[in-house]
Parts: C-alpha cells; sequence; structure tokens
C-alpha cells in the first residue's frame, strides 16, 4: 500500500474558501474550451449570507446553496466588499504585495513606501510581472493600456470593475486602492493556480504511473461516497460535516487496519515529550540580561527622581534662605522695639511706684492693663497672621509676574516671526497686536486682551486654515497633474528614442542600398554582357531540354497524387481518433453525472 506522505489525515474534500477549482480554462493560455469560460471569483467575506459559483451565478433555491454549474458570468455589477478605503487594510495590501514580488523575484527594487503611491510605469511593471506567473509568455501592450487592463481583469474572472480612468492617475489616492484589490486579486489567482498547476484532475483514472494515487477500488468508493454526502449537505446549507468526518474515518481505519491502541500510545508518548521540552526550555530560557536591563530602567527612573527632587529641594532652601533673612529684619526690629518698651516700662513703673493710688485704683488699673496686654496680643497675632500672608501674597505675585513675563516674551517673539507685531508689520493688518508690559494694566486686562487682540486673531486663524485647505486642494490636483505629465513626457521620450533610433537605422540602410546598387549596376552591366553570351547556348539548351522537362513534370505530377491521397487518409485517420477521444470525455461525464443524481435521490 503506497500512501503519500505529505497527505492530509483526512481525505475530506477543501472549502470552497481555500480556492479549490476545476483546472477547466484555469489558465491564460487556454482560449476555446468545451466547458465555457471559467470565472474566478473572489472568496466571500465571513459575515456575508451570498455564495457564488465557480462557474458565475447560479439558480438555487430557498435557503440553499448555488449549484456549480450555474450561468456562465453574467452582466451583475458586485459591490466589492473589502474595505479598500480603510488605511490599515490598505497597509496590509500593500505588505503583501511587497512580500509576494519579493518572494517571487521581481526584477527591481521595490518598497512599500514606493507602493504607496506608484507610478502607472512602476503598476504596469508589476502587472506585467504577476500576469507572466500565470503566462510565461504574456507580453505587455503597447497601445491603449487603459483599455487592454481593465479588459485582461474582466477575462481572468475578476467579479469588480476597473474604469477606464483610473488608469491614467493610478498612484491617486482615489484610484490606487482599487488597482491595488485588483493585484491582490491577481496574486491570489497565482496562487491557485501554482497549488494546482501540476495536478491531473480530468481523468485521473487514466494516469500512466507517475502519479503516486491511493490503491484499491474500496478506498475510492469510500472516498466518493463521503464526497457524495458533504457536498449534498453543503448544498443544503451545512458548514460542518463532523457526523461523515468521523464515519469515513473509521471506514478508513477498517479498511487499513488502524491499531487503535498504538496510536493512543503514540499520542501519549507525543504528549510527555512535548510537556518535558516545554519545561527544558522554560528551565533554559532564564534570560538574566532582561532582569538587568530592568534593574537599569527602574535605577534610571529613581537617578531622575532623585535629580528632581535634588533640584526641588535647592529651591526650596534658597526660598528658604530669603525668608530667614527677612525673618532676621524683623527680630531685629523686633529687638529694638523690645527695648524701647523696656525703657518705657522702667518709666511707668517709677512713675508708678511714685504716686498713690488707692487699691481700687490700682485693681482697676492692672484689670485695664491685663486687658490691654490681650488687646496687644491678640493684635500682635492678627499682624504677623496679615503679615505672613501678606509674604506669600507677594511671593505668588512675584512668580506669576515672572512667568507672565516669559509667556509675554515668547508671544512676542512668535509674533514677530509671524509678521504681527508692531502695528505696520506685513500681516497685523492695521490692528496691534503687542501687549505692554503686565504691569502696566489694571484689572480690565483681560478684557482689552481679549478684544484687541485675541478675536482679531482667531478671524485671521479662520481666514488662514481657509487658505491652507485651499492651497493643499491645489498643491494635490498639481502633484497629480505633474505625475501624469511625467508620465506623458516619460512615454513620449520613450516614443522619441524609438523614432531617432527608426530612423538612423533607415539612414543605415538607405547608405548600405545605394551602395549595394552602385555595386549591383556594376554587376549588371557585366551580367548583361555574360548574358548576351549565354542566351544562344541557353536558347540551344532550352531547345534540347524542353521534351526531357515534359518528362520529368509528367512524373512529378504522378508523384504529387500519391503524397496528396497518403496525407488525406492521415488527416481522417487523426479526426477519428479526435472523435474517439471527445467521445470518451463525454461519454465519463454522462456516467459521472448520472452516478451523481443516484447518491442525489
Amino acid at each position: 500500500m503506497s500512501r503519500r506522505p505529505s497527505r492530509r489525515f483526512s481525505e475530506m474534500p477543501l472549502r470552497v474558501t481555500d480556492g479549490r477549482m476545476s483546472m477547466v480554462n484555469a489558465t491564460p493560455q487556454n482560449k476555446d474550451n468545451v466547458f465555457g469560460k471559467l470565472n474566478i471569483p473572489k472568496p466571500q467575506s465571513g459575515t456575508s449570507e451570498r455564495r457564488t459559483s465557480f462557474f458565475g451565478k447560479g439558480a438555487g433555491g430557498g435557503g440553499q446553496r448555488n449549484s456549480l454549474f450555474g450561468s456562465y458570468g453574467g452582466t451583475e455589477k458586485i459591490k466589492d466588499p473589502r474595505p479598500l478605503h480603510d488605511k490599515t487594510f490598505v497597509q496590509q495590501c500593500i505588505k503583501q504585495l511587497c512580500e509576494f514580488l519579493g518572494d517571487n523575484g521581481f526584477p527591481g527594487t521595490i518598497t512599500v513606501k514606493a507602493l504607496q503611491s506608484p507610478s502607472t510605469k512602476e503598476f504596469l511593471k508589476i502587472f506585467e510581472f504577476i500576469y507572466s506567473l500565470l503566462d510565461p509568455t504574456f507580453q505587455l501592450p503597447t497601445t491603449k493600456i487603459e483599455e487592454e487592463i481593465p479588459r485582461m481583469f474582466k477575462d481572468l474572472g475578476y467579479p469588480f470593475a476597473l474604469s477606464k480612468s483610473s488608469m491614467y492617475s493610478i498612484g491617486a489616492p482615489h484610484t490606487w486602492p482599487q488597482a491595488l484589490g485588483a493585484l491582490i486579486w491577481l496574486i491570489d489567482a497565482v496562487k491557485i493556480f501554482n497549488s494546482i498547476k501540476g495536478q491531473n484532475l480530468l481523468f485521473a483514472d487514466f494516469s500512466d504511473g507517475t502519479t503516486e494515487l491511493e490503491e484499491g477500488v474500496e478506498y475510492n468508493k469510500l472516498f466518493l461516497d463521503y464526497c457524495s454526502k458533504t457536498y449534498n449537505k453543503f448544498m443544503q446549507g451545512a458548514d460542518t460535516f463532523e457526523d461523515e468526518d468521523l464515519e469515513y474515518l473509521s471506514h478508513l481505519k477498517r479498511l487499513y487496519n488502524v491499531d487503535e491502541a498504538l496510536l493512543e500510545s503514540q499520542h501519549e508518548k507525543y504528549r510527555i515529550l512535548m510537556e518535558e521540552v516545554e519545561r527544558l526550555e522554560k528551565e533554559s530560557h532564564t534570560d538574566r540580561l532582561m532582569a538587568q536591563r530592568t534593574d537599569k530602567l527602574r535605577l534610571q527612573t529613581d537617578l531622575q527622581k532623585l535629580q528632581s527632587y535634588r533640584t526641588h529641594m535647592e529651591a526650596f532652601k534658597s526660598h528658604l534662605e530669603n525668608k530667614v533673612a527677612g525673618l532676621t529684619e524683623e527680630m531685629e526690629a523686633a529687638d529694638l522695639q523690645l527695648e524701647s518698651l523696656k525703657q518705657e516700662k522702667g518709666r511707668l513703673q517709677h512713675i508708678l511706684e511714685n504716686q498713690k493710688f488707692t487699691p481700687a485704683d490700682i485693681e482697676r488699673i492692672n484689670r485695664e492693663r491685663n486687658e490691654l496686654q490681650q488687646t496687644v496680643s491678640s493684635l500682635s497675632r492678627s499682624l504677623e497672621e496679615a503679615q505672613q500672608l501678606a509674604w506669600n501674597e507677594e511671593i505668588t505675585l512675584v512668580k506669576t509676574k515672572e512667568r507672565a513675563e516669559v509667556k509675554l516674551a515668547e508671544y512676542h517673539k512668535l509674533a514677530r516671526m509671524l509678521k504681527l507685531i508692531p502695528q505696520s508689520a506685513e500681516n497685523a493688518c492695521g490692528h496691534d497686536f503687542e501687549i505692554k508690559t503686565v504691569s502696566d494694566y489694571g484689572p480690565t486686562t483681560a478684557t482689552l486682551i481679549r478684544t484687541q487682540i485675541q478675536n482679531p486673531l482667531k478671524n485671521m486663524l479662520v481666514d488662514v486654515e481657509e487658505e491652507f485647505s485651499r492651497m493643499t486642494n491645489m498643491k494635490l490636483s498639481l502633484e497629480e497633474t505633474v505625475e501624469q505629465v511625467n508620465s506623458n513626457i516619460s512615454e513620449k521620450m520613450n516614443d522619441i528614442k524609438q523614432i531617432k533610433e527608426q530612423i538612423r537605422r533607415l539612414d543605415q540602410q538607405l547608405e548600405n542600398d545605394m551602395q549595394e546598387l552602385a555595386q549591383e549596376e556594376e554587376k549588371w552591366a557585366a551580367d548583361v554582357d555574360g548574358a548576351e553570351r549565354n542566351k544562344k547556348l541557353l536558347e540551344k539548351k532550352v531547345m534540347d531540354g524542353y521534351e526531357e522537362a515534359e518528362e520529368h513534370l509528367k512524373a512529378a505530377q504522378q508523384q504529387y497524387h500519391l503524397v496528396l491521397q497518403e496525407t488525406k487518409e492521415e488527416s481522417r485517420l487523426v479526426a477519428n481518433n479526435l472523435t474517439h477521444v471527445f467521445t470518451a470525455a463525454v461519454n465519463h461525464l454522462g456516467i459521472v453525472e448520472v452516478r451523481r443524481d443516484c447518491e442525489t435521490k
């Protein structure tokens, strides 16, 4: 029993979306075929309920699928379901195209950046290269490219229309996605063609023995039954065939005497070995370098945090030093005030001791003194709090002024760059956009800035954005025009080079012809003399050989009739052989259809 090593474990047929198709008219070389022209459709989206037949649109019923043998194509225009205007999808298609060209030996350097907006010449070169993978003898037409390219895609069965106008500016943003989608479809067709190339799908039973096949009538019967059952369920709308797969697999195991116990033991050994391999890989792949890099990044982050903290602390230190200097001055002033208060206290104490008061007066004075001391202490605390608050507000105000000055300097610098200041500047339009020093303004500064500067700037910004949008659109149109003109110029230059080369060759040929003509005239003069001399001899010889020529002519005519009869007989035999071959093919297809109808019933 010869089993193919690379054969799939299950003999289940491939799905329609896997690109399986008949070899009938699969290549561009086959122009005529008794089965009609083959349309190779793009696989439909997974969310679409519409199924397309390999042979065009078929007539299916209700919720069933279309038959493979429907009408051969049609004029229905199908909307492309692919998101060709999605930038992500377009980038994926460009990457796929670039990889395909690189893998198949594209003659030239091609990059993803170049494929963002290729020229018409590059597109034609890519199309010719991909088409040559289907037909090695293909040569790109030299005239009416804008009509020939869409016609070739239509002949290949491309289900979506390509406009003739899109061929003039193939790299434009509104035309390149459609052309890119057509190239991706052509790449898929090449891959399908390469996957089935060399397989003898028609009359496989009449193999000459060079192709490896499954042996035995039982296997062919099982496989045909399996295909019939799954195809019937597929036409009824099924997408999975688990029951048929299990039944077919059990039949194959019984047919080839498969040992289930041996398979289970082999699977168990495989599982144990894979677990051991995973364990060894985990143990051997301890990346200490990655851990060191992580530690390095963490330490660098900590270093940056420490440096920023150090800068913050230095600024805080300078702030505290300034505050200490202010407090020192306040303490000196407080010491002087305390000294003066002590002197005043001594003077008042001396007056108090020398005066004579009653105990009631003393008690009243003490009570008033205590009240005054409490009032002084509360006022002192309020004064300190007010001074501290004023100090903090002053510091905040200074910082705010500094930031405002920096922002104001940046604003003036940017305004001078944009030619907005002074008032007579080019872009000022008579407005005064200059902001004076912050200290020059009062509470109405924000309102003045909003009315005198912000509103005119907003209006100018709107005008600039509109002008920028208009210039951008003009730039895009000019770039497209320049690209088209450059393409036309390159084509005309090539035509001029060809015409100059033709003129040079014609001049050279004319010169050679003139020289040859002069030489021939000399030869003719000599030949005329010789001809006159030979004329008389020839007349004599002609008369002598006339009778002999008539005899040879009769013999040649007899030989011609014999050869003609043999040729007609060989043509008749070849026609009979071809008739027998086509009769056998038609009978074979009839038997297959009858067997299919029987299986369906």
